[in-house]
């Protein structure tokens, strides 16, 4: 419960403090927590990303993230699927 609460609260943090950006190359949608661990459950493979800064992700992430602050996300881009599924929180 204390994840799912912690990645509405970051998601919304972020999305209020997000500038527009140009329209994404790939497909974006938004999924649910719960719709995630379903897909998890089911044996999907997601490549699991925390935007926040190193703190906040070693006291609380959801297992199997990884750590990818948002100011360094184009640096690393090369690194994220293109292909898969593919969650930022």
């Amino acid at each position: 419960m204390r994840i799912t609460t912690v990645s509405i609260v970051t998601a919304a943090v972020l999305l209020v403090g997000a500038a527009p950006a140009a329209p994404p190359e790939y497909p974006v949608s938004f999924i649910k927590v719960d719709e995630l661990k379903a897909l998890l459950d089911r044996g999907v493979k997601a490549d699991i990303i925390d935007v926040r800064k190193w703190d906040p992700y070693v006291e609380l992430h959801i297992k199997g993230a990884r750590s990818m602050p948002l100011r360094i996300v184009r640096e690393r881009a090369n690194e994220i699927s293109k292909t898969g599924l593919v969650v930022f929180y």
